[in-house]
């Protein structure tokens, strides 16, 4: 497909129920929204997850698919409801219930980036947020479910991994002290969106190589973890934020010398989390 809506690494053999995605590190910033937009073409990359599709891109190669966004949050958000549609910056609207996501600008069309800078200097078209919808949040969650579906049929269960970043600013203000602000906050919206044992290994990942972990505060988990976790069925998900000041210049968005080494580090976090995978459920007979 030319210009595709989403990148999917699939592993050579799937060797477990794990699937990592990654919905906010999309980067192609096309002319036309740009020129649109009253941000330059720095200050509009503030809400991206920049770089960490990269940071989890040796899941393929250890045996569990990857999806990522190309479309960036700023256009279209796909860790949103596709109806989560506001009307202060969609023409046409009219204001419904009260959602607070929308009330702060971070629809599925987002009307601000990090710190509440607006993006657009009027509202879009109804139809033209459609097609972005059509063009690019369809497609990704129909994949994803694929994926999931996948899993289950041949595992008897999915481990979804929803990957993300978090600002540095955002871990300073969970904690006043540098010594325990956490380096990664695991959200299971509070045991809804994955079952404790599994919870449990992914959290147990990640410190196993040094980092602070915490759980829920201030990331729960959002519309993927809300919309996929079904424990009870066996759908599990792990909503994943790391702090960027681990590896990038957050001020540049530009990876920083300790990008290589950190990323190093995750591969074998993500080894330990695919072996959960592996071990949680075996792979099902054929019929």
């Amino acid at each position: 497909m030319l210009n595709p809506p989403y990148r999917l690494d699939l592993p050579r053999d799937r060797t477990s129920s794990v699937i990592f995605a990654s919905p906010h590190s999309g980067r192609d910033y096309g002319l036309d929204f740009l020129r649109r937009s009253m941000l330059d073409e720095h200050a509009i990359r503030s809400s991206e997850d920049a770089f960490v599709d990269r940071l989890f891109d040796a899941a393929p190669g250890l045996g569990a698919p990857l999806i990522s966004a190309l479309a960036p949050r700023a256009f279209v958000d796909l860790n949103r409801s596709c109806d989560e549609l506001d009307p202060s910056v969609i023409r046409g609207l009219r204001p419904g219930a009260h959602n607070p996501r929308i009330s702060s600008g971070l629809g599925v069309i987002p009307r601000v980036v990090a710190g509440g800078r607006a993006i657009y200097r009027g509202k879009i078209d109804l139809a033209e947020a459609q097609a972005r919808l059509d063009r690019y949040w369809h497609p990704y969650h129909d994949a994803l479910r694929g994926l999931v579906g996948e899993s289950r049929a041949s595992f008897g269960e999915a481990i979804l991994i929803d990957c993300h970043s978090m600002p540095h600013e955002a871990v300073r203000s969970i904690a006043p002290r540098s010594s325990t602000r956490p380096e990664v906050v695991l959200g299971d919206r509070f045991g809804a969106a994955c079952a404790p044992e599994i919870m449990d290994r992914v959290e147990a990942a990640f410190a196993g190589v040094g980092l602070r972990v915490t759980r829920n505060t201030p990331f729960a988990g959002a519309f993927v973890a809300q919309q996929y976790g079904r424990p009870a069925h066996g759908q599990h998900v792990v909503q994943v934020e790391i702090d960027r000041a681990l590896y990038m210049d957050e001020a540049r968005i530009r990876p920083s010398q300790r990008f290589s080494d950190f990323r190093a580090t995750l591969r074998g976090v993500i080894a330990d989390i695919i072996e959960i995978g592996r071990t949680a459920a075996q792979p099902l007979a054929a019929e």
